[in-house]
């Protein structure tokens, strides 16, 4: 089999990577311009003062947190170009680190200016804060932002998010747009360095206005019009095992649709109460432009409620998302390594990918009966597929192979298995956890960070 799909030649990750350096480096001198107006405006010599010095950091802490608050709009807003570059693992790597940081610096914000404006005496600054909310234009609604971010935050981290439902988090987690929203007024109409000059206005306007259109046309006007032209139908849904099912949708031109194997959409299905809160489920099999195949494990409400979806039951869709695809391919060989459920996107690639025969080879992770056995087998005689199973529970806290394996060590058993791993692309999925196991094992082999193309079930 020829290579004449993308992929191969590396072009698409090229530009990925051209893409993902730009984005950095816009971030990086956005930051350096407004840090230059603050040292412009002084705010370097104001420094040898304390309570000039307190307010003068204040303001710039308030001028970078704006940015990274900008930043963090346009990695919420579902922009293609960086998806397709970025991909959901990096992506929600970087929207966690500039999410935390944006907070950090607007919290020192507020106590660095109430501080420098109450004349440097702790004392007097509850008095000044409160001074500040009621009395300065915009704060009232900056103060409720800062809430509205404080609980995005709050259940943002880790040990919270592991005791809230998935919908309810994703339900919360919108608030970041108000939060965002809401300081806009008080940083136009009490903000020096918003107004100072021509330059700056236009800077300012052009970040917000940029923004704020990413987030209509993408989060809202994209979806419709996709929504409205594919009007996706659900045919049919398939127990695969107990916890598992498979639902099978329809539509109009889906051949429009442009998602590829391994991708991933945001589901609702209009089935009754809780539709307006999405899932992200990945294809299961390659699209055919016809038709689409999901597979869910139920884990939660959203996810349990698809094993009761009933044909011709109507689903919204946003999308397509992640890496995860042949986009991100660089090499002729590739390795699918998958755990449980984590399988569904790499079937869909073992269908969707090009390879010469045993050029791919799929590694599945399972505890009780394998997902897709049949399918994977129909794949290994018809075009090749080498599929291994890893079967048993995990062998302890420090493997991700089953005990039905063996006795020898994670690298050692990969490096038996697939001897050329470091020489291909390799693309895995599964729990988080699990996935920084396999991660850790892949760099031991040598395989370069650019061939390992990620998706974990984290949220």
């Amino acid at each position: 089999m020829k290579p004449t799909r993308r992929g191969w030649t590396g072009a698409q990750a090229r530009l990925d990577a051209a893409v993902r350096q730009g984005a950095a480096a816009a971030l990086w001198l956005s930051l350096l311009l407004v840090t230059y107006w603050w040292v412009e405006d002084g705010g370097v010599r104001d420094v040898a003062g304390w309570a000039s010095g307190l307010t003068s950091t204040g303001r710039l802490t308030g001028l970078v947190a704006s940015v990274l608050l900008l930043a963090q709009v346009l990695l919420m807003a579902r922009l293609p170009v960086l998806e397709r570059a970025f991909g959901q693992d990096r992506l929600a790597h970087v929207h966690r680190l500039v999410g935390f940081t944006s907070f950090n610096l607007t919290l020192a914000h507020i106590v660095l200016i109430t501080w420098g404006y109450a004349a440097g005496q702790v004392v007097r600054t509850p008095a000044t804060l409160w001074d500040l909310v009621w009395h300065y234009p915009g704060m009232l609604l900056a103060t409720g932002g800062t809430v509205a971010l404080v609980m995005v935050v709050v259940t943002s981290i880790k040990a919270a998010r592991r005791r809230i439902r998935y919908e309810s988090w994703h339900l919360l987690h919108l608030y970041a747009y108000l939060g965002v929203g809401l300081a806009l007024p008080h940083q136009l109409w009490t903000g020096q360095q918003f107004l100072a000059s021509p330059a700056r206005t236009a800077f300012w306007w052009t970040a917000w206005g940029v923004s704020a259109g990413a987030v209509l046309g993408w989060r809202l006007g994209v979806p419709l019009r996709l929504n409205l032209r594919h009007r996706l139908r659900v045919t049919s849904v398939v127990r695969e095992t107990g916890d598992v099912a498979s639902v099978y949708v329809t539509g109009r031109r889906l051949d429009l649709l442009g998602v590829e194997a391994g991708q991933f959409l945001s589901w609702r299905f209009l089935s009754g109460p809780g539709w307006t809160r999405a899932n992200p489920y990945s294809l299961s099999a390659a699209p055919d432009g016809r038709s689409l195949r999901i597979t869910v494990q139920a884990v939660g409400d959203g996810s349990a409620a698809a094993f009761g979806l009933r044909p011709g039951t109507r689903a919204l869709v946003e999308g397509p998302f992640g890496r995860l695809s042949a986009r991100a391919r660089t090499q002729p060989k590739v390795a699918l390594i998958g755990a449980g459920v984590g399988i569904t996107p790499l079937r869909a690639l073992a269908e969707g990918l090009d390879y010469r025969p045993g050029d791919a080879v799929l590694l599945h992770r399972y505890t009780a009966d394998p997902l897709f056995a049949p399918e994977l087998g129909a794949l290994a005689a018809g075009k090749g597929l080498r599929v291994l199973h890893l079967p048993g529970h995990r062998r302890g806290p420090g493997s991700w192979l089953g005990d039905g394996v063996g006795r020898a060590d994670d690298l050692t058993a990969l490096r038996y298995w697939v001897p050329d791993i470091a020489d291909r692309d390799v693309y895995v999925c599964g729990p988080e956890i699990w996935t920084d196991l396999v991660r850790a094992t892949l760099t031991a082999a040598g395989l370069p960070e650019d061939r390992l193309h990620l998706e974990t079930f984290a949220w």
